[in-house]
């Protein structure tokens, strides 16, 4: 798993960490150590040093978050009980009577259902363990699994915990089973048929849940990257039904609508960019050192009332001096006939985790869909 920076939220909290840390360093020895304390109250055998000092061995300062979280796991499964059924019972105890003090180490109770409770015998119980254990600690990498080995049944499941009371119940539905969760284990088999998956996005449309809608449009953004033919014809199906709807289809097109595809701009109304004027595109440089900023500047002028939709894009270099094009939305607006805009934007080469900057001659394009504005920059 990449570094992650941000904010845990488990149901009802905030879980802070200091801007610019990497989000794997929450699983600490202060709050490993707060979570044994949780587990040993229920289970007076739990041996909290040993099994803190366990987890925390000569390899954990080079793992990354989701490995640090299976370590956890295993630990889990050394000093609790052997049986799975005991064991599972212990972490459902502590979930129930669910303390602050608890939440770093539970982000493991998923991961402990995938790991040690695929087993057909015990398929209930970890079932009825991932609905509970998402309302605290989102279970959607721990059912990918399941998904896998038994589709049918699983995605029954699915479906019934897409109609479930609780806003993270639906949202597991419709997460869990998105064909490219980031990393996550891939559904190849969704991928290539996400037949599987449109009864649960049916079902889920309308949520009433942002968090939920979210997941939705999520899942079908994964959708249009490899079956943009599939995620067009839902489109078309459901825009203009209700808002919550729209914002759905609207939020998962992005990726067609930065390859410029004609369907959706058209059902969205962008198709008529043509009478949009892109004018006084500048720079003001034409050489920018890695880590700097470079600032431009534009104006576009509307020909008569229309939408448009305003990006630029990076032509980067990569180390074999390859292009890869990556996209920025500027805006999408409704603009008046001769009505003017003036836009200052500013976009930042410093080096990030995912991409690393070479000193080559790199190009900036600007475009209202179907006009371009290019300028080299120099690095």
């Amino acid at each position: 798993m990449a570094e992650k920076t941000g904010v845990l939220s488990p149901v009802g909290e905030s879980f802070q960490i200091k801007e610019g840390k990497p989000l794997k360093n929450v699983l600490n020895r202060k709050t490993l150590h707060e979570g044994a304390i949780v587990i040993k109250s229920v289970y007076n055998q739990f041996k909290v040093d040993e099994f803190v000092n366990s987890i925390l061995d000569k390899s954990w300062d080079n793992l990354e978050l989701k490995a640090r979280g299976r370590q956890i796991t295993l630990n889990l499964g050394k000093y609790l009980p052997s049986d799975y059924r005991e064991a599972l019972a212990i972490l459902e105890k502590i979930t129930m009577n669910y303390t602050s003090g608890l939440f770093v180490l539970g982000f493991s109770f998923p991961d402990f259902v995938e790991v040690y409770g695929q087993d057909k015998d015990n398929w209930d119980l970890s079932i009825n363990a991932l609905e509970k254990f998402t309302t605290y600690w989102s279970a959607e990498m721990a059912v990918r699994p399941f998904i896998i080995k038994h589709e049918e049944r699983m995605m029954a499941q699915m479906l019934l915990w897409a109609k479930h009371e609780n806003e993270h119940v639906r949202r597991l539905a419709s997460e869990g089973c998105r064909p490219a969760l980031p990393w996550a284990m891939a559904l190849p088999k969704f991928k290539k048929d996400p037949t599987p998956i449109l009864p649960i996005l049916t079902q889920l449309k309308a949520d009433p849940s942002m968090y939920v809608r979210k997941s939705v449009a999520n899942n079908l953004n994964d959708i249009s990257k490899t079956c943009p033919d599939v995620f067009i014809k839902i489109a078309s199906d459901w825009y203009g039904e209700n808002n919550y709807t729209n914002w759905i289809v609207k939020h998962g097109c992005r990726t067609l609508l930065k390859k410029g595809n004609n369907d959706i701009l058209t059902l969205l109304g962008l198709n008529d960019n043509a009478n949009v004027n892109v004018e006084f595109f500048s720079l003001d440089t034409v050489s920018v050192s890695i880590g700097n900023t470079l600032a431009f500047s534009f104006t576009i002028t509307a020909k008569k009332t229309t939408k448009a939709r305003l990006e630029y894009a990076i032509d980067y270099v990569k180390s074999r001096g390859q292009r890869n094009r990556k996209i920025f939305q500027i805006s999408q607006i409704s603009l008046r006939a001769n009505e003017k805009k003036h836009y200052v934007k500013a976009h930042s080469f410093a080096n990030l985790s995912t991409r690393k900057h070479f000193p080559e001659p790199t190009q900036l394009v600007l475009s209202s869909m179907e006009q371009n504005r290019k300028k080299q920059i120099s690095k």
